[in-house]
């Protein structure tokens, strides 16, 4: 009698608003899928882990697609005179940097393409900076792809390790730390920096705006329990604070509003979350703004206007972004408190021959924050630089998705300021909550709380 094997073949899946790959081999822990949970089987309100997007926004992905040649493109160049065209320069190799190539590259093989970086220009997801503790994430595997590995498949011309210094608008060139580089078409996806309040000095305060500051600050954590305060309970202070916390480090976080995360949830969301942070070595505190930061006797001490005292191993500014509007004075664009602005439907900025994607732009004066529409933004200024047959870019409203793993929150919908929010569903462990506008449902809200799994560092002997 013979044993008839069956090899179970895993297949993944790729977020189309964000890139994210859900693998049905490794399932999805922080939203309750187990190893081995096949697609189909995913209920149809599951929400992308990253940006929040529904499954119906997930397709079947390839690992290495192979870029495919277009038809027809004004902008094609025969191989022989690929070393006289100035091609397309994009700078920034974070998510809308390479989302930019891969637009490009796809609809034509052909085109030029150099992307210029300040970093190494590795590919990596930038939202799991804030929850690689929870997910248990080392470091190093946070990075998908190297940069070197990208830009051959990808066949782009990579200066990593390269600043943008200036660019000559007018003889279209970007003049770079590595030489001037001649461009046809220049796109700006270099991002935002963090805000950097006078009364936190860059010297005492780690601001985590990219792998490399990530990597540092969990080799200054070492493998002991720390604490560690955290300015700022936006998103990304929330998240790190929850995530640490589950590792055993003692946190602090400071807020100057009365709550976490109080500009983009109701009350009763935020104290839901405060309710979920009880049995974490967390301690929240609101109303308070920093004056001064010191280091004393090998600690950093933190002083508020109102004249409280903290102390910390380490301290974390998590105050936001702000433009990043050198490049864009040079060439002498229009920019305003959001960021480069650009037209809604092409990217397209001031100078015809400049576009901009991702944190660095403005549309009606809105700064762009969010990871969903970039991949739907580089298609849009791709079809705009190569000629080619492509719907205009649309804004919409964006899933917010706040992932503080002890209770994840996702929001959608577009919510207004003099809405009403209500309880829709509420128990020990979710809480559903919609949003009321003359009369019209704008918002609604989901959360869910997960059972607390601390996972406390190794004790350095």
């Amino acid at each position: 009698m013979s044993a008839v094997v069956v090899a179970l073949v895993w297949r993944q899946f790729i977020c189309k608003a964000c890139g994210l790959v859900y693998d049905e081999a490794k399932g999805d822990a922080d939203s309750g899928l187990a190893p081995g949970t096949r697609f189909e089987d995913i209920p149809d309100d599951w929400a992308c882990p990253l940006c929040g997007v529904t499954k119906a926004d997930f397709e079947p992905h390839e690992a290495t697609p192979l870029p495919r040649r277009t038809a027809s493109s004004s902008w094609r160049v025969a191989p022989a005179a690929l070393r006289h065209d100035a091609g397309i320069v994009i700078v920034g190799a974070g998510r809308a940097g390479w989302q930019m190539v891969q637009a490009l590259r796809e609809r034509d093989a052909q085109v030029a393409i150099t992307l210029v970086t300040a970093c190494a220009g590795d590919v990596y997801d930038k939202p799991t900076l804030s929850v690689a503790c929870a997910r248990s994430i080392a470091p190093e595997a946070l990075v998908r792809e190297t940069a070197a590995q990208a830009a051959a498949r990808w066949r782009v011309r990579l200066l990593a390790h390269t600043d943008a210094v200036h660019i000559d608008a007018g003889a279209r060139r970007l003049h770079s730390t590595r030489g001037t580089l001649r461009y046809r078409a220049l796109v700006l996806a270099h991002g935002a920096e963090p805000r950097a309040p006078a009364a936190l000095p860059p010297d005492l305060c780690w601001r985590i705006n990219d792998l490399t500051s990530y990597q540092r600050l969990r080799a200054a954590l070492g493998e002991r329990r720390r604490h560690v305060l955290i300015v700022g309970a936006g998103l990304v202070g929330s998240e790190l604070a929850n995530d640490l916390a589950l590792e055993g480090h003692g946190i602090t976080l400071l807020d100057v509003q009365p709550r976490p995360l109080a500009v983009q949830l109701p009350e009763r969301a935020s104290q839901r979350l405060l309710d979920a942070w009880r049995g974490l070595p967390l301690r929240f505190v609101g109303n308070v703004q920093v004056a001064r930061v010191q280091r004393f006797d090998g600690m950093v001490c933190v002083t508020t206007a109102c004249g409280q005292s903290f102390e910390a191993d380490q301290v974390i500014a998590a105050t936001g972004l702000q433009p990043a509007g050198r490049l864009a004075r040079s060439a002498g664009l229009a920019v305003d408190d959001g960021g480069i602005t650009v037209d809604t439907a092409t990217l397209r900025s001031s100078d015809p021959h400049i576009h901009a994607l991702g944190d660095c732009t403005s549309i009606d004066g809105r700064a762009q924050r969010y990871i969903e529409p970039i991949a739907r933004q580089a298609r849009a200024i791709a079809g705009a630089v190569l000629g080619a047959d492509e719907p205009g870019f649309e804004p919409g409203a964006v899933p917010l998705r706040v992932k503080t793993s002890s209770m994840p929150i996702t929001l959608h919908g577009a919510p207004a300021a003099a809405g009403r929010w209500s309880v829709e569903l509420e128990t020990g462990a979710e809480l559903r909550m919609v949003q009321h506008l003359d009369g019209d449902i704008v918002a609604r809200l989901q959360a869910t709380r997960r059972p607390l799994r601390l996972r406390q560092p190794r004790l350095a002997a």
